[in-house]
């Protein structure tokens, strides 16, 4: 696959490319240049939340116990029981 710098210095990467890599709109990448002049694009991201559906789809689940202390309203907030 070829693609074309830009006048503003931009690259296109290639949708088939972007497809099986998943990369979206908002990733980070690394730009590398090596040695011999090739140049090396990374991801430096996770995509959102990919570490909670992570754990929520490998069985481990998380902790969402609240502490006691937090269950508490501040004092100048009027309590409505």
């Amino acid at each position: 696959m070829t693609t074309v710098l830009s006048k503003k210095g931009q690259v296109v990467i290639p949708a088939a490319v972007r497809k099986q890599l998943k990369l979206e709109p908002g990733d980070d990448l690394e730009v590398t240049i090596r040695d011999d002049r090739s140049v090396i694009l990374e991801r430096i991201t996770n995509r959102t939340n990919e570490g909670l559906v992570d754990a929520l789809l490998s069985g481990r689940g998380l902790n969402l116990e609240i502490p006691e202390r937090s269950r508490e309203l501040p004092r100048d907030v009027p309590s409505f029981e």
